[in-house]
């Protein structure tokens, strides 16, 4: 492919503004209408998981699918870089990153923690690093990671250093705290940290964590790269990359900011470590730098990563646009939460300054939660029987005396809810009046029967 082809722009592209620029904002109805293909009846208090997608980006997905199918050539040749191009730029502008050349579109933050962890495999492999050094991570990092990490890393030699974190918190310096332990032991030996993995928002159980601050402890540490999977961010809370500081920072588009599934965005920062770093999946485009690189894998649809032009219009026909949004939600999930654990009279996993749009709240102990399948047969128990989708999450008890308590005994079982634009405050009554109902009726978990 000639290089006209393989140009990747530069930071002199128009602004993307961030604000909305309409006189008047989309309206409560036009809201449900763009959420009006979820399946009716359900109480989806789950955002987190999958995201949610609106009618008129859906449409414009398929407006960018049959394009290709009309004229594959020209839409390869002609429409395809620009497109994403253009994409890579309005990323750039929400993230503050110093260059589009610094932004890589792919599928996950999976696809991300491949990227990051196969250079450090290679690193090991290769020599430059010995046998013995170290990845540090949270241990409530994405099951994913820790796959990645096995599969690329300790192969290779290097051992993995996982970070504690008690749940509930109370407060960040409880997390501050224990990361630093976690790269003294990393360090401990002679050993050197060659990787921290620290995540923005933990998943399960859910938290912001204080990023910025963990990664300048890493660079006073002498970390030497930092890979942040922030797959939760985007749309939830505010990013800006270069105050983070980290080497690598990845968040899910299709999570909270309403891409359809699945598009993620990748920041390297540039340095020299950059040539270093490939997508897994080698085409022809390898050694041109990891976004070109992302660019084109082979024929595929590439259209969720082409429509986030037309997802920043979405977002800008709200009150202050996706500022607004992040900040109604983060008000909201926590109004919820506190309304739900006051029918309960359980607690929070977190302070509300911990939490973003999604937040943890203790299930009554009379549901009896003694393990991971007692949560799975709650929540299938709560699609099947109530309509609500929520994840649900144990928590074992490491200090009985310490642990937080209701007026029958230990709180070991939790629900992330979550809260966008498309919920409302039936959604959690609904699962607060389903709990309750079990409670009243004295049924345990072991109990419930899903079919």
């Amino acid at each position: 492919m000639d290089s006209d082809h393989r140009e990747n722009g530069d930071s002199t592209h128009n602004h993307v503004s961030k604000k909305p620029k309409l006189s008047a904002f989309i309206s409560e109805e036009e809201i449900r209408r763009e959420f009006s293909h979820h399946q009716h009846g359900i109480a989806r208090i789950n955002n987190g998981s999958f995201g949610s997608c609106p009618t008129s980006i859906i449409a414009a997905q398929k407006e960018w699918q049959l394009r290709f199918l009309q004229q594959p050539d020209d839409f390869y040749f002609n429409h395809l870089r620009k497109g994403l191009l253009e994409s890579r730029t309005v990323v750039k502008e929400l993230i503050n990153a110093d260059s589009v050349d610094e932004v890589s579109l792919i599928d996950n933050a999976t696809t991300a923690a491949a990227i990051v962890l196969q250079q450090i495999g290679r690193a090991f492999a290769q020599g430059k690093f010995q046998k013995g050094d170290a990845v540090v991570m949270l241990h409530c990092a994405f099951q994913s990671v820790k796959k990645s990490i096995q599969a690329y890393v300790t192969q290779s030699g290097g051992s993995v250093i996982e970070v504690q974190l008690t749940f509930p918190l109370n407060s960040k310096e409880e997390i501050v705290s224990e990361f630093r332990k976690g790269l003294e032991k990393g360090k401990s030996n002679g050993r050197h940290v060659r990787l921290a993995i620290i995540d923005h928002i933990t998943s399960m159980p859910c938290v912001v964590v204080p990023v910025a601050e963990l990664v300048k402890i890493c660079r006073q540490e002498g970390v030497d790269q930092v890979f942040v999977d922030a797959a939760h961010a985007i749309g939830s809370v505010p990013v800006d990359v270069k105050e983070i500081g980290a080497d690598f920072y990845v968040s899910n588009l299709h999570k909270w900011f309403f891409c359809p599934p699945s598009v993620a965005f990748l920041y390297c920062r540039n340095s020299p470590l950059s040539s270093e770093v490939h997508h897994p999946v080698v085409s022809h485009e390898y050694g041109n730098g990891l976004a070109i690189e992302s660019s084109w894998i082979g024929t595929r649809d590439y259209s969720s990563q082409l429509v986030i032009p037309s997802v920043l219009e979405f977002v800008n026909r709200f009150e202050d646009g996706i500022e607004g949004i992040m900040t109604r939600n983060h008000d909201n999930v926590v109004q919820m939460g506190k309304m739900l654990a006051k029918s309960w009279g359980t607690n929070l996993g977190a302070p509300p300054d911990m939490c973003a749009s999604m937040i943890m709240v203790g299930l009554p102990s009379r549901l009896c939660i003694t393990g991971e399948k007692d949560t799975e047969r709650l929540r299938s128990y709560l699609r099947v029987h109530h309509g609500i989708e929520v994840p649900l999450h144990y928590q074992a008890p490491t200090d009985v005396e310490c642990a937080p308590r209701d007026k029958d005994g230990l709180i070991t079982g939790y629900a992330r809810i979550s809260h966008q634009v498309y919920n409302s405050f039936d959604d959690y009554c609904k699962f607060r009046d389903a709990i309750n109902q079990l409670v009243e009726l004295r049924r345990t978990c072991k109990m419930l029967f899903t079919e």
